[in-house]
């Protein structure tokens, strides 16, 4: 049986992504257990909330070595919202704080329009892409910029453009929520997963 893991460091959002693993009939497993993370086939990096604090769970759970170790292993590893931005070095969130630096680039705060976004923005496929051109749902009032272009996999538009996800090989991580993005979300997680577990 194939093991898919949601990181557990105590970050927001977690109940939904494993909600939408259920209907999906994906077997998972919540955890911090180095171990089973290290283990799994699959990992989902998901979250909500601010970069400090994430970054600071991580390290009290002794979590930062093996996020690292998994991103430089062949799993399959999903980042969701904050979960794509802790895998860049930095985020104008918290200047002082340092992320994974998996990617080279950082984090920054959408300088124009209501902040945060919040609802259901178009989402555009660059040519690295396995995102579906289609509507996903946002709350985010920070984005990702990569020093590499070549890892963006999609972009969006919000009072100008900005990366919505990178992928670069076992790696796919996403700004927008494709647990709380209905058909679009599906399709996403469905494509992800490689997999079809019966629905």
């Amino acid at each position: 049986m194939n093991k898919t893991v949601i990181v557990d460091y105590e970050a927001g959002n977690i109940r939904s992504v494993a909600n939408m693993l259920t209907f999906l009939n994906v077997p998972f497993e919540i955890t911090s257990d180095k171990n089973k993370i290290l283990q799994a086939d699959r990992i989902i990096f998901p979250g909500q909330g601010h970069f400090a604090q994430a970054m600071e769970n991580l390290q009290k759970k002794g979590l930062i070595e093996v996020i690292k170790e998994c991103c430089n292993k062949n799993i399959p590893f999903l980042g969701i919202c904050i979960g794509l931005q802790i895998l860049f070095e930095k985020s104008e969130e918290a200047p002082s704080v340092s992320g994974l630096g998996i990617f080279k680039g950082e984090v920054k705060r959408f300088k124009s329009g209501k902040i945060p976004q919040v609802g259901w923005n178009k989402v555009i496929p660059a040519k690295n892409s396995n995102v579906n051109e289609d509507y996903f749902y946002f709350v985010n009032s920070y984005y990702v910029e990569p020093q590499d272009e070549n890892i963006i996999s999609s972009y969006c538009d919000y009072n100008g453009k900005f990366c919505s996800s990178v992928r670069k090989n076992n790696i796919t991580a996403v700004q927008f929520h494709p647990e709380k993005s209905s058909l679009a979300g599906l399709k996403f997680f469905k494509n992800w997963l490689g997999y079809n577990y019966g629905r």
